[in-house]
């Protein structure tokens, strides 16, 4: 699904990212982890094509994204829902998902139904501000404004961070359930132990903008934890 060799970036003269060779399977979930400051939301914004590459290369589904802008990416299919949610707070709830249309490869305009089965409260809050959203119901406004565009590869960036327990129960079966039925391939950026061995099926660490181990889920041990996420 997506190809990542030899990746670098910088920051100014700062080296954030160092010589990254991580591939993305189709139809699972990956799980980038790391402690804070590791470069895991820098290794999202270049995917994304929001922060430029010093060198090495994208190839997502065997096309080269390097020189795609991040409109054109999304086009292709690559959903994102940035840490923070970032939506647009004046704007109501469903202009803030038309919002993502314009990116479909069929040029739909209608919202698909499926969003509001996945997520039903905001069929309810149409036209509420998104910025009146209890802090749970933006990131479903945020996830959905990604789907809109109908992707094939999702990527979600601390999906739970500031999110009430149920709601990211919630969030963990949503992600399972869009793999399944929808055959998403999912990057997970997350912190949450448990929350990431539950929904991932492979994880990627980060430290220091160096990748330090890969693996299916079940590899990753009490010595890894450890090692590279323990506080």
């Amino acid at each position: 699904m997506l190809q990542i060799s030899g990746l670098n970036q910088f920051y100014g003269e700062s080296h954030t990212l160092w010589d990254l060779d991580i591939e993305i399977t189709p139809g699972e979930c990956t799980c980038v982890m790391g402690r804070n400051g590791v470069g895991k939301t820098t290794l999202m914004q270049c995917i994304m094509g929001l922060l430029p590459l010093r060198s090495g290369s994208l190839l997502y589904r065997g096309q080269d994204l390097a020189k795609l802008s991040a409109e054109r990416r999304a086009s292709l299919g690559i959903g994102y829902v940035p840490q923070g949610r970032q939506i647009f707070p004046l704007l109501s709830v469903e202009e803030n998902l038309r919002i993502g249309l314009g990116a479909r490869p069929d040029r739909s305009k209608q919202i698909p139904g499926y969003l509001f089965e996945l997520f039903p409260v905001l069929k309810d809050m149409l036209q509420r501000r998104g910025g009146d959203l209890s802090g749970g119901q933006q990131q479903q406004l945020a996830i959905g404004r990604a789907l809109v565009i109908d992707p094939k590869l999702l990527i979600l960036d601390e999906p739970t961070e500031g999110i009430q327990p149920n709601i990211v129960h919630e969030i963990g079966d949503i992600i399972r359930r869009l793999m399944t039925d929808l055959d998403l391939t999912v990057i997970l950026v997350e912190q949450k132990l448990p929350f990431a061995r539950r929904v991932a099926d492979r994880f990627v660490i980060l430290d220091r903008g160096r990748l330090m181990a890969t693996g299916a889920i079940p590899e990753l041990t009490d010595a890894l934890v450890k090692q590279h996420l323990s506080v």
